[in-house]
């Protein structure tokens, strides 16, 4: 089942964030693709998300947090934190894979 793609301003912040970085310290070009990398796999994890695994943070919350993990190369390095609700994938946030778990002042919907 399709379901909208929605990104809260908190994810929005972060995917910008990480872009500047990439951008920053590796290339304009890699950032890009980086980029629109991330938001096609966002697209397409809005495709079926409950595909994707819980987030490890999931039993802390009183509904389902899913994650999907994205990079450029074989190995991710960002993840998106997502829930399911009324017909859309919305992303809650986007992280490093090496930033500590998210707690709920991270995740407020």
């Amino acid at each position: 089942m399709r379901h909208r793609l929605v990104l809260t301003r908190r994810a929005e912040a972060d995917l910008n964030q990480a872009y500047t970085w990439w951008s920053d310290n590796r290339s304009p070009e890699q950032a890009y693709r980086w980029y629109e990398g991330f938001l096609q796999a966002l697209r397409l994890a809005a495709q079926g998300p409950d595909r994707h695994p819980l987030a490890a943070e999931s039993f802390l919350f009183p509904y389902e947090i899913r994650q999907l993990n994205y990079g450029l190369g074989k190995t991710p390095t960002h993840r998106a934190v997502f829930v399911v609700r009324a017909g859309a994938v919305l992303v809650l946030r986007i992280r490093h894979l090496a930033q500590e778990a998210l707690g709920e002042e991270d995740v407020a919907t």
